[in-house]
């Protein structure tokens, strides 16, 4: 197609009317089907002609970055692989006329910048493009070149190093950083450039690890770094600003040199900014120091248990600037505004985000700091002041002792229970929040009989209040449910559900205040209709036995609603309808979670006909439409299925058509992973009952695994539901044996990059489902035995040959460094099991170093149940060893 007729198109994208827009897309799509490297071409072709339409260049280049790029990082990949599958010298065209774009463009930031960076992130880690890099760098370096250029590449580097994985850039670190600081530099006259400079070392502060080791590159970077801290522009400053935030939370052991005489100043200066944006980058280094020196306090903690030395120290800049600090914190939150946005992030929020961090840094050092400013201006005629009292109080609840804040919470308490009736809504909200904190941090003060009614009525007239205060006294309830039960549980040591507790006199008051909430036509503003939700979960969940019939009754209120919701549905005309209906039923089933848990064996197959009907009723009218419900309608199944156990078996044949739609539904993942669940809550309920309905699960599952789409995630779900199936139905489960085993050989092969975190968690998970399976095998089929079932027997057998394999994996897991707790537990677990399973013929396998190091890990745990199962073990192996 002819170029002009291209750009005609291009420009009908923006210009156009609603059906000029769906045409251009339309044709646009075609195209790309047709011949996409070639329609690339031509838009790069319309790119470099600096005197085309600047709209229709700016939307060719718009198109050529979303054929590039995409925030999903599967869709991302799969664009980079089609890219380098484009002829190379096409691509070589495309990258030459976006790489000589640069400079030429009209519009800001630069379009053409971005897609050379999206091309590089294709292109470089497979060793491509090799001078693009040294190309950028004398565009910026090179005495003469325009400032567009100079600006435009500066911003070409900043994409490639925000997107790519850093270990790329790392062997050209030095080059990129001779360009941004060369840009970033005093000498330097253009702003854009400056800034652009300045953007671009932010993106590249995790690759420049050698140059921060490096004490003369690290000065020479905080110098420029500092120096643009100062000067006049503010968007520099902020970016400046930005960097230090970002050096001292990757390079936080390298600052000592800096602190004293630039960062603190700069900081603290940047704190009294009457800029926004400025002070809002000061409070975030200070944030990001106590967030640094919190973890290595705990770290610190840890070695001191352990009898060793820390590998790193805390040089506690927090708790030395103390005196500096908080004075500036608190100056900050009488700076609010009536009119300031409560979603908005300003210097207010972050202020009292960073007096939070503060406390937890400096603990009871904390108090003398804020106590006089909140004495001072607990009652102040202005609100802002009032407010900002109740808010320090707030941030200052978590850090100090127990024992060190009580006594100020028991005086304050009479204050903010008269402050939640104050004529300024910013302070009331503040004050809900306080208390909810004071519910979670400081319960001892609030937990008397004489205290908790006066709270209680207080908070339950303040549910009336306007959204954003009955959110917080929402969040209020859940703190305190939880806290009240806690303490009766401490009180209670005879049964698992303490008989009563001090909310038990107004527990239904509350709950039918809550259910009320939930109804309120203003119900969608601040997040109140789900807050006053989960707070209901959590009374309930919470809740002692002599208020069980409360529960009974809030079941039936549950099933009702939903039964409601559910004929109104059908009739819904517009999409805000359908979503707020879609979001009340899922808020609806996770209610009806909490309840079933608290309902006695006895009573819920009473009640469970309502429910199963009203959950396949959701399931039918939301096939194919919103995932939300049906994961949640599946969820809820899956809660009734455990708390039924085998009197679920009537509803058998009427949720396996859905359970087995959804293991279908590869696409959405969740549907398919909450359908795996119900599977693993059948096995555990209805042990051999579910032999009937195996063959068809398993093949469902096998389907699951085999298909490369599905999400990683439901895949090690179903490797732990196997083990959950093998120990239900015993030896029935050698009809599925050698697959099953099979499979469990690939996945224990498995390896990931060791700096790649969340492959990382994932191998963790990965691994754990295989235990999971192997366990649940060898306690399944070790039951059987006891009928001196031969063939069961044979099948016992066929995993004794993967013995060898099985203990070779297990001292893979013993000596990696980042295996989780949950993990180290499985590992021990499936030792114990086999050791009880196979006697002597274990010790050759577990008198080795990696397992006598795994085992001691166990021992000395702080997780309780490593504990145990690291005990236990090793008395089983001590057992074989004494025979």
């Amino acid at each position: 197609m002819a170029t002009q007729d291209i750009m005609n198109i291009l420009v009908g994208t923006v210009t156009g009317s609603q059906a000029d827009l769906e045409n251009a897309r339309n044709f646009l799509a075609k195209a790309a089907e047709q011949n996409l490297p070639e329609l690339l071409k031509q838009f790069s072709d319309i790119l470099i002609t600096a005197t085309n339409n600047p709209l229709a260049r700016t939307q060719a280049a718009l198109q050529l970055k979303n054929a590039l790029y995409s925030k999903e990082e599967n869709l991302k990949q799969v664009y980079q692989e089609r890219w380098l599958s484009i002829p190379e010298d096409t691509r070589a065209h495309i990258k030459n006329n976006c790489f000589n774009t640069l400079g030429t463009e009209t519009a800001k930031p630069s379009q053409a910048a971005q897609c050379v960076g999206y091309i590089a992130c294709a292109e470089l880690p497979r060793g491509q493009w090799q001078d693009l890099i040294k190309r950028l760098v004398d565009n910026v370096t090179t005495v003469g070149r325009a400032d567009n250029v100079r600006e435009a590449s500066l911003e070409a580097l900043g994409y490639i190093c925000q997107d790519i994985d850093s270990n790329v850039l790392v062997p050209q670190s030095n080059v990129i950083l001779t360009a941004l600081v060369y840009g970033m530099r005093k000498e330097e006259t253009n702003d854009n450039v400056r800034l652009a400079a300045t953007t671009a070392m932010l993106n590249s502060l995790e690759f420049t690890k050698n140059n921060f080791q490096n004490d003369s590159e690290r000065h020479y970077i905080m110098q420029v770094v500092c120096e643009a801290t100062q000067v006049a522009n503010i968007k520099i400053q902020v970016a400046a600003i930005q960097n230090l935030v970002k050096i001292v939370t990757l390079y936080y052991d390298y600052m000592e040199y800096y602190m004293g005489p630039a960062l603190f100043a700069i900081t603290m200066d940047a704190m009294k900014s009457n800029h926004d944006e400025i002070a809002l980058q000061g409070i975030e280094f200070w944030s990001n120091v106590c967030d640094e020196e919190y973890e290595l306090q705990i770290l610190q903690q840890e070695a001191q248990e352990q009898n060793r030395q820390p590998e790193r120290t805390s040089r506690y800049y927090a708790r030395g600037a103390l005196q500096y600090l908080v004075p500036v914190l608190l100056q900050r939150l009488t700076m609010q505004e009536e009119s300031d946005d409560e979603d908005d992030w300003n210097p207010f929020k972050a202020a009292g985000v960073c007096l939070m961090l503060l406390a937890n840094c400096a603990e009871d050092a904390i108090i003398p700091h804020v106590l006089p400013f909140i004495t001072a201006n607990i009652n102040h005629a202005d609100w802002k002041y009032r407010e900002a009292a109740v808010m320090a109080f707030g941030s200052m609840l978590e850090g100090p002792d127990a024992a060190s804040i009580k006594p100020i919470v028991e005086q304050a308490i009479p204050f903010l229970l008269q402050l939640l009736r104050d004529s300024n809504i910013a302070v009331r909200d503040t004050t809900a929040w306080t208390i909810g904190r004071i519910f979670k941090f400081v319960t001892q003060a609030v937990l008397t009989d004489g205290l908790i009614g006066e709270i209680g009525k207080t908070l339950v007239n303040g549910l009336n209040d306007v959204p954003r205060v009955a959110t917080n006294i929402c969040w209020s309830f859940s703190s305190l449910a939880s806290a009240a039960y806690e303490h009766a549980e401490s009180l209670d040591d005879e049964d698992d559900t303490p008989k009563t507790y001090l909310l038990s006199p107004f527990f239904d008051d509350i709950v039918k205040k809550l259910i009320e909430t939930t109804d309120r036509p203003d119900g969608n503003q601040s997040n109140l209709r789900n807050a006053a939700y989960e707070a209901l979960m959590e009374m309930i969940r919470y809740s002692p036995k002599d208020c069980y019939v409360t529960v009974q009754k809030t079941t039936l209120t549950i099933v009702d609603r939903l039964n409601r919701v559910i004929s109104i549905e059908s009739h819904a005309t517009n999409s805000n309808d359908r979503v707020q209906i879609s979001d009340l039923q899922s808020l609806l089933c996770a209610t009806l979670q909490s309840v079933l848990r608290k309902m006695h064996g006895n009573d819920a197959p009473l009640i469970s006909d309502p429910i199963m009907e009203a959950l396949l009723s959701m399931l039918k009218s939301n096939t194919g439409k919103s995932s939300a419900v049906q994961e949640d309608a599946l969820i809820a199944i899956g809660t009734l299925v455990e708390v039924l156990g085998l009197n679920f078996m009537k509803y058998m044949d009427y949720v396996l058509p859905f359970v087995y739609e959804a293991l279908n539904n590869h696409t959405e993942y969740q549907i398919c992973a909450a359908a795996v669940g119900i599977i693993t809550e059948l096995s555990r309920s209805l042990l051999d009952k579910l032999i009937p309905y195996c063959d068809q699960i398993m093949t469902h599952l096998f389907t699951c695994l085999s298909d490369d789409k599905l999400h990683r995630s439901v895949k090690t779900q179903i490797l732990s539901t196997f083990g959950d199936i093998a120990s239900a139905i015993g030896g029935h489960f050698k009809n599925y044996l050698e697959h099953v085993l099979n499979t469990l050989n690939q996945a224990c092969r498995a390896q990931v990059a060791n700096n790649d975190y969340d492959m990382i968690d994932y191998l963790n998970e990965l691994r754990e489902g295989c235990l999971s399976a192997y366990t649940g095998i060898i306690q399944g089929l070790r039951g059987s035995t006891t009928t001196a079932n031969s063939v069961v027997l044979a099948e016992l057998q066929l995993v004794t040959a993967q013995l060898p394999f099985i203990m070779q994996f297990l001292e893979t897991i013993a000596r990696d460094t980042n295996k989780s707790d949950s993990l180290i537990s499985a590992a021990i677990g499936l030792i114990g099991d086999l050791v009880t399973t196979y006697g002597q013929v274990m010790l050759q396998f577990v008198e080795r170093e990696a397992f006598e190091k795994l085992l001691t890990e166990g021992k000395r745990s702080k997780v309780v149940k490593n504990k145990t199962l690291a005990t236990w073990a090793i008395k089983e192996i001590r057992k074989l060893r004494n025979n």
